[in-house]
């Protein structure tokens, strides 16, 4: 396909900044009702929160955090028709300081889904990509239901009730990424372990081994599912060259969003998962960088400078967190604006 079904992102993915003021308020501007809203505040040291519409907007989790899912009335209180509300909590509400939220949109409502062997809850976007995925382990291998019609290329899961890391599928982590996985809330290198039971994900489910991370009888679960779609959302992988003009990564869009992550090679145990976008770096270099697996506030500097451009982003510098000679990184990225409409063919097609 030559072309993009999506010609406004932001009807799926966008990222909203606010300042907190201590009290109760509404975040407007988000332009649909959020199923997935992730907050950081970005002047202090506090935890990430995400909350989602399938557990439950006074259920949170911390992805820098192993900690079982909190319910908290003071934190996420709504998720609404142009956005979300917020509670006096000083990591979603600090008084006067800066914060950001990513928004998803599913389907703001859920089916339950039997393609696989565990029946899961699922709420779908199949247009974006998206899926949040909700089920109780087995103690056994499985697999669940995404509601995708499309095959996953990333997939973030926690145990909810447990202290389980969050455990990561990329399709760019290495040459067999069904065999490894990442930890979203750690540094940790890529590992081999049967986290995925072995088992590539289909256009209809993925697998889970049987470890406690993914399938304790009795636990309950919860998976964020991205399949790709083109000129909207990019998982891959590039190279780093070791050069200040530094590599370049086509995603066939504008990037809105990057988060990436050193894999494999010298110090990539070292080394988190980046977040940058164009809200809070409204110009290039973006050089606004939060981690997902820190409760660190927000950091700017030369380590990690991106251009933003029309059809991808280019690093401008080198770093092992950013751009190491022969070093392994694989992102996801989701659109500012597509490269090519639905509305205008890409040069060189037939009309």
């Amino acid at each position: 396909m030559a072309y993009t079904t999506i010609d406004n992102p932001f009807k799926h993915f966008n990222t909203k900044i606010y300042t907190g003021n201590g009290s109760t308020q509404s975040i407007t501007g988000v332009g649909f009702q959020p199923d997935w809203v992730w907050i950081k505040n970005r002047g202090a040291v506090t935890n990430h929160e995400v909350a989602d519409s399938v557990r439950g907007v006074n259920k949170l989790l911390k992805p820098n955090d192993t900690d079982a899912e909190q319910s908290n009335s003071n934190k996420i209180t709504s998720f609404d028709s142009n956005g979300f509300a917020v509670g006096n909590d000083a990591n979603v509400n600090q008084n006067s300081t800066a914060i950001v939220s990513w928004n998803w949109l599913a389907a703001n409502g859920t089916a339950s889904n039997s393609d696989g062997s565990i029946t899961s809850t699922v709420s779908a976007n199949t247009t974006a990509g998206f899926s949040i995925v909700s089920y109780t382990g087995t103690g056994s291998a499985g697999t669940l239901g995404h509601g995708l019609s499309a095959v996953p290329k990333m997939i973030i899961l926690k145990e909810r009730v447990g202290t389980e890391n969050w455990m990561v599928y990329h399709a760019g982590n290495t040459s067999a990424p069904e065999t490894d996985y990442l930890l979203l809330n750690t540094t940790s290198a890529t590992a081999d372990y049967p986290v995925w039971n072995d088992t590539a994900p289909t256009s209809s489910v993925f697998s889970i081994g049987s470890d406690s991370s993914t399938s304790t009888s009795g636990d309950t679960y919860i998976a964020y599912c991205f399949a790709e779609k083109k000129g909207y959302s990019k998982f891959g992988s590039y190279t780093g060259n070791g050069n200040a003009d530094g590599t370049f990564v086509y995603t066939g869009f504008k990037p809105a969003w990057v988060m990436r992550k050193y894999t494999t090679g010298g110090s990539a145990s070292g080394e988190g998962w980046e977040m940058l976008d164009s809200a809070r770096s409204l110009f290039n270099v973006a050089d606004k960088r939060l981690k997902a697996d820190s409760s660190g506030a927000e950091s700017t500097g030369s380590n990690y400078y991106v251009d933003f451009l029309s059809n991808g982003f280019k690093c401008r510098t080198v770093d092992n967190a950013t751009n190491n000679s022969g070093a392994t990184y694989i992102y996801m990225a989701f659109a500012e604006s597509p490269f090519v409409t639905a509305g205008t063919k890409a040069a060189g097609t037939a009309k």
